[in-house]
């Protein structure tokens, strides 16, 4: 059977180390049958964050780009949580922000970064949930993307 974590191994792609807290709050909570991961930040293989602006200092397939990098954040997120990505059922619910200039408009093209990641990694059907992905003037720290993600348990 391809499961998610064969599925996520098949791409070839390195997990950074799953984000600290930098502020008062929880990065993952379960309750009941679902989980949902705080906002999460463009964090590098070699847990450093990636800083820039999307439209200034980014193109929009730097983006994309970055918007993986928190994909792959979330996901290692959900591996120190629960052990295993096939414990996972379905992406419910994922809320994109782009820090971008005023005059950008492709927030979804950018927030697709993580979304086709976790259609590649919990299939066409249950890796795409419902979705919002929108502009902000800034983001903490400089980032160019922070996403947050609600999932519930297989």
């Amino acid at each position: 059977m391809n499961t998610p974590e064969k599925r996520f191994a098949a791409l070839s792609l390195e997990l950074p180390p799953a984000p600290k807290p930098l502020g008062v709050y929880k990065p993952f909570l379960q309750v009941d049958n679902f989980i949902y991961v705080s906002g999460h930040g463009t964090v590098q293989p070699d847990g450093s964050l990636l800083f820039g602006r999307v439209g200034d200092d980014m193109t929009k397939e730097e983006g994309k780009a970055a918007a993986q990098l928190v994909g792959l954040a979330i996901l290692a997120t959900l591996k120190a949580n629960l052990g295993s990505l096939n414990k996972i059922g379905r992406v419910i619910k994922v809320l994109g922000m782009v820090g971008c200039v005023p005059d950008f408009k492709p927030h979804p093209y950018v927030i697709n970064g993580c979304s086709e990641l976790f259609a590649e990694v919990w299939g066409p059907d249950k890796g795409v949930g419902v979705r919002s992905a929108v502009g902000m003037g800034s983001l903490p720290g400089g980032i160019p993307v922070e996403i947050e993600a609600m999932f519930e348990l297989a």
